[in-house]
């Protein structure tokens, strides 16, 4: 099903005129432009999700690009109906650049999104957008802000941008429609509750696809930094590109090293635990 971004009256077909009601009876969207996209998807069962594919046609990070026209969104109930548990381990990995950190006033500038399966396998590379901004908005960014978008190109890009912030929620919440079932996957990076904070309020139906937890890899390095010392210390460096793509390859590289190296397995947690019980001493214990 392709939607064209001109129809928005005409789009929804779950919605009625005389009372602006959702007849599917699953959208939470709170606005028309929202929830013609949602109920059109949730009501059209003739496809699935093999049969397509997103069209990623917006501008990418590598570049200028165009303004998008139709947008593919996947159909879910192929996938929300007999999702295996598989599936339902994926997390979805996340990483923004905003003009700074003041909901009230910032924006969106750059996102990116990788799809990994429970053992940080990498499945799926989705869109990584550059969305523009006025010129009012960059130029009255922080001086931190100025010179690390400054330094890595991406305030220009955001001034070469033609992508909308609401183009760029079409193309991130096909993309995990296409590879996650609803509901179910965990958004996941580093610091990743201030990138929540931005995405609950200007990606609401992006966010409403995924489960409510969230994987925050900090959170794992500070308890690591204080119980595990020195197998913190071996952790990956970052290269602090400040750039969305880069910094999710980061997180993802940095938890694949903590449950690698500190993580423990359960078999040898299980033994541990035994002989604690039984009044042994753990030093002794074998695995």
């Amino acid at each position: 099903m392709y939607l064209a971004s001109s129809s928005l009256t005409s789009a929804c077909a779950a919605l009625t005129a005389s009372s602006s009601r959702c007849l599917v009876g699953r959208c939470r969207a709170p606005v028309l432009q929202s929830h013609w996209r949602t109920c059109r998807s949730l009501s059209n069962n003739s496809a699935t999700l093999a049969d397509k594919k997103p069209v990623h046609s917006p501008v990418l990070a590598k570049g200028p690009g165009h303004t998008v026209s139709r947008v593919h969104v996947p159909v879910l109930s192929s996938m929300s109906s007999s999702a295996p548990d598989v599936m339902s381990k994926r997390m979805v990995w996340v990483d923004l650049e905003m003009t700074g950190l003041d909901l009230e006033k910032d924006q969106i500038i750059e996102m990116a999104c990788i799809i990994t399966d429970s053992e940080l396998n990498v499945l799926a590379e989705g869109p990584n957008l550059i969305i523009n901004q006025p010129d009012e908005l960059l130029d009255g960014m922080d001086d931190w802000c100025k010179e690390h978008h400054g330094e890595s190109g991406l305030t220009q890009a955001v001034k070469d941008s033609k992508i909308s912030l609401q183009q760029a929620e079409y193309e991130f919440l096909s993309f995990v429609r296409q590879h996650t079932p609803p509901g179910q996957c965990p958004l996941a990076g580093n610091s990743v509750h201030a990138d929540k904070k931005f995405l609950d309020k200007f990606m609401a139906q992006f966010m409403y696809h995924l489960h409510y937890r969230i994987i925050d890899v900090s959170t794992i390095k500070e308890l690591c930094r204080r119980w595990f010392p020195e197998e913190y210390k071996l952790a990956p460096h970052k290269k602090a590109s400040h750039r969305a793509l880069d910094d999710i390859q980061e997180s993802i590289r940095e938890l694949r090293f903590y449950r690698a190296n500190v993580f423990r397995s359960p078999a040898a947690e299980q033994k541990k635990c035994k002989a604690t019980r039984n009044g042994h001493d753990e030093g002794t214990v074998h695995h």
